[in-house]
């Protein structure tokens, strides 16, 4: 008897649970456990740091090994009385949630890696140690701690599968279907966690660029465009290099900064979006100029 296809890729997603499993021990038990034993004896790295690297693998591993593998292997002995897994990932799907820490931190925590290696030789001879043993398959730690990441997106797609080849009658329809939709909008939430993280970021570095100024310092502007522009002085038909930040709600009319300690500019003006208007100007002596007029002022500027 030829096995159904869903079936296969039920086991599928069986197999490839418990290799995870095996490399989020490696990653809890032995990276983790190890580097923080060597922490606490403060002759590596700060306890602080091994935290910060391995996030929130602990419970990670915890509810792969105690709850969905033990879960996936009831299921899966039992198929031929009951052929269904699609309830089982229902329950799976939003402790997936857990993951947008983990993604989100997976950056910050290679950047810590290479930095301590480099400034804590027992540190990286710790790594490298185990690293050499039969479990790391010749693969780095930074290598093992990518798999978490992509996990999530392996569930999206053995699902998929296994919805495209259920039989139309299949008493696993409608659950499966339902899972793939809760593991479908998980994945989305741990790609839009990473964009805000991104976003933030960037936002933060404008805003040390332009001083910290306490009414432009807020975590819910969008940068849209930024870059040089010249002023165009009519008294004296002269032009000086000048800054623009565009944000959803303000103009920045800036300054460079001479000296560059601190911020790089000086906010000279700030322009409120809500009625501004932007004029083309024909101009034979300066060419590419235009109008910006606000409540605040109006500039005559000039592009490159």
């Amino acid at each position: 008897m030829q096995e159904p296809e869903e079936k296969k890729i039920a086991l599928e997603l069986l197999e490839t649970e418990q290799a995870y499993v095996n490399r989020l021990h490696l990653l809890d038990q032995v990276f983790y456990t190890e580097l923080m034993k060597e922490a606490k004896t403060g002759k590596t790295v700060p306890e602080e740091v091994v935290k910060m690297i391995f996030s929130n693998i602990s419970s990670i591993y915890q509810f792969h090994s105690e709850f969905f593998l033990p879960e996936l292997r009831k299921r899966m002995e039992d198929w031929n009385r009951n052929p269904r897994i699609g309830d089982v990932i229902q329950k799976l799907a939003p402790f997936l949630k857990m993951y947008g820490e983990y993604v989100k931190n997976f950056d910050k925590a290679v950047e810590l890696i290479t930095a301590w290696s480099e400034k804590s030789p027992p540190f990286q001879e710790l790594i490298a140690d185990i690293q050499k043993r039969k479990v790391c398959a010749n693969l780095t730690l930074q290598h093992h701690m990518l798999e978490p990441v992509q996990r999530i997106p392996r569930y999206e797609l053995l699902l998929k599968d296994y919805v495209r080849k259920l039989p139309p009658q299949s008493p696993d329809r409608g659950d499966a279907e339902k899972a793939l939709e809760m593991v479908f909008m998980v994945a989305k939430h741990s790609n839009a966690a990473i964009a805000e993280m991104e976003r933030l970021q960037n936002l933060w570095v404008v805003y040390q660029r332009l001083g910290l100024e306490d009414d432009i310092v807020d975590p819910s502007n969008e940068l849209i465009k930024e870059g040089p522009i010249q002023k165009i002085s009519t008294r004296n038909n002269s032009t000086s290099e000048k800054y623009l930040f565009l944000f959803n709600n303000m103009l920045l009319y800036c300054v460079p900064k001479v000296i560059q300690v601190g911020a790089e500019f000086q906010v000279h003006l700030r322009i409120d979006v809500e009625g501004m208007k932007v004029r083309e100007l024909k101009d034979t002596e300066f060419p590419h100029t235009f109008l910006v007029s606000g409540k605040q002022r109006t500039l005559e500027l000039q592009a490159r």
